[in-house]
């Protein structure tokens, strides 16, 4: 795929055969319609990364679970309504935040150009700034998304599991077009933000039936997360970060999984066929090697597309 070409096109008919026509995308799609755009909603963003350091690793989530339910199409962003249950309000969703920077932007940028630019773009957009803005990779981010109408909290079922092994992520991955490739330097996306203990509990306690802690896991490290997460956890936000410098945007999550010092069975996950581990330790090794490769992944991610409309709102379907 033709990463940084004028025109990018990806379907996942697979996964998107109900809910979206293949939707082409450009570098320049709002070149006349909305050339303010991109500096709009890149200014929100920096302003809200200056405020809160924990917004980048929410909004670099917030996309990658757009992208994987339906295509990059915003539906993440809808509330739920009446009888419906919205993805946001599934069970993987629950701990997502900073939905108030996507909606701010998408406000600004509709008192310049109302009713051109979807919150589909918004997310994928910010998702980029953010990265930027934490220290990561700065990419061409290909626009004309369209924002869909549907929005179910059970499909939120298709999103990997931290629990995943490898073949499970491997298909999940594949079947959104995607390559163990992608899925390694993805994975590294893991370098910002914080984990509840929810999420990293089976490798700590009762991890199959001969042994309480997962043996992948180095053993202190093991002792310190059951310290923060006893098998009877009363501390509803307890849990630890995704690394040692959950702020920046750097290879150190893959220094710490060849450790033995990842928090997820997913994480762990990459070390379980040669190709991968080969990409690991090429991406410990060289920061470059995983920013670059992290770029292209992203940009392939967010081609996936599906969508009917230019939501007005973003939380709400027109």
């Amino acid at each position: 795929m033709g990463a940084m070409g004028g025109v990018v096109v990806l379907c996942s008919v697979v996964i998107f055969s109900l809910s979206s026509l293949c939707h082409g995308l450009s570098l320049n799609y709002y070149d006349k319609t909305c050339p303010q755009a991109e500096a709009i909603i890149t200014n929100v963003v920096n302003k809200a990364v200056k405020a809160d350091k924990k917004v980048p690793a929410a909004l670099l989530r917030m996309h990658f679970h757009d992208c994987f339910i339906r295509g990059c199409d915003g539906s993440v962003l809808l509330n739920s309504v009446g009888q419906n249950t919205a993805e946001k309000d599934g069970p993987p969703n629950i701990s997502l935040h900073a939905y108030y920077v996507i909606d701010s932007a998408k406000k600004q940028v509709e008192k310049v150009c109302p009713g051109v630019v979807s919150c589909a773009d918004v997310l994928a957009l910010a998702a980029r700034d953010v990265v930027v803005q934490a220290g990561g990779p700065y990419w061409q981010v290909s626009k004309g998304r369209l924002d869909g109408r549907i929005s179910r909290a059970s499909e939120t079922r298709q999103l990997p599991s931290p629990a995943f092994n490898f073949s499970q992520l491997l298909q999940s991955f594949s079947q959104r077009g995607l390559s163990g490739a992608d899925l390694v330097a993805l994975s590294g996306g893991h370098t910002l933000g914080f984990s509840h203990c929810s999420s990293f509990q089976n490798r700590i306690h009762n991890f199959d039936a001969t042994h309480d802690v997962d043996p992948t896991l180095n053993p202190s490290f093991a002792e310190s997360l059951k310290n923060i997460c006893p098998a009877v956890n009363k501390a509803k936000n307890a849990g630890s970060n995704m690394d040692t410098s959950p702020a920046t945007f750097d290879n150190t999550y893959y220094k710490l999984l060849i450790q033995r010092k990842s928090l997820f069975s997913s994480d762990q996950a990459l070390l379980s066929t040669s190709e991968t581990k080969s990409l690991v330790y090429k991406f410990a090794s060289s920061h470059k090697a995983f920013t670059d490769a992290f770029a292209k992944s992203m940009i392939k991610m967010s081609s996936l597309t599906g969508g009917q409309e230019v939501r007005l709102k973003c939380s709400e379907a027109n």
